[in-house]
């Protein structure tokens, strides 16, 4: 599976370094795609019956599988880029939040900062608890302490993380709040996407007329951030990260090892 995540890794690092007020995420959506290509690899979120696009682009108080648009980004949003890649029948899925910050709004570009920090960094101690878990349950205690440990943010429970393989969702379930089964035991050949989604208000939410875009029903901003990472017999590796998670993880004190 680490071409499959390299694949995505890169149509993530592509997204990041285009992201700016004026793209539209149409355009993000077509640098993903030409980004996981140049790879060899195809755009798993295709194989969704009635998806044609790379990406979920998810701006503002839409949440998750937001269709890319036409609608150019501006400053003062934050959005959330979703992408995945197959090579070869093997599946990647990853996705970071980017915030656009507003100098003639500063209030709101702190609010969304901090949004977008938590939820990344709740996104590390989950992988992080991975590398000593001995039950799958354990990382999301780990999301939920740290988010709610450095916010009163919510942390969303309709939408999780997932196991990934030969498909790109697979079980088992990756809960991102403590659940009352621990979950399988965390082993060799376990690989699953570890994705918290925290809104700043609520956490209900509504899909929209497209039948695709979820959005938090109070209207409040939401981030996303996402990793596949494969626990393997010397240790765990983050596959859509190009360094295998080393910078995210090493102030946890947690090292990556490369699998054999």
């Amino acid at each position: 599976m680490v071409e499959p995540g390299l694949a995505t890794g890169a149509a993530l690092a592509a997204m990041r370094d285009a992201v700016r007020p004026g793209i539209t995420t149409l355009e993000l959506d077509a640098i993903a795609e030409d980004a996981i290509r140049s790879r060899g690899g195809a755009p798993n979120f295709m194989l969704e019956p009635g998806y044609r696009h790379t990406i979920c682009a998810n701006v503002n108080e839409h949440v998750v599988h937001a269709i890319p648009t036409g609608r150019p980004l501006e400053p003062g949003d934050i959005v959330a880029l979703d992408a995945g890649a197959v090579v070869d029948g093997w599946h990647g899925d990853a996705a970071f939040t980017a915030v656009l910050p507003d100098p003639a709004r500063p209030d709101r570009t702190t609010a969304i900062e901090k949004l977008g920090d938590v939820t990344e960094q709740a996104m590390w101690r989950g992988i992080a608890r991975l590398a000593t878990a001995s039950h799958l349950g354990e990382v999301g205690e780990a999301v939920s302490a740290y988010v709610r440990a450095n916010s009163d943010f919510g942390v969303l429970e309709d939408y999780i993380g997932h196991g990934i393989g030969r498909s790109m969702h697979e079980d088992p379930p990756v809960f991102n709040v403590p659940v009352h089964r621990r979950g399988p035991e965390v082993k060799p050949g376990l690989v699953v996407a570890i994705e918290p989604i925290i809104s700043a208000g609520g956490i209900d939410t509504v899909v929209e007329d497209d039948d695709w875009t979820v959005t938090i029903a109070d209207g409040s901003m939401s981030a996303q951030w996402e990793h596949s990472v494969a626990v393997h017999r010397d240790g765990i590796w983050v596959l859509t990260a190009e360094d295998g998670g080393a910078s995210g993880l090493a102030p946890l004190g947690i090292t990556p090892v490369p699998i054999p």
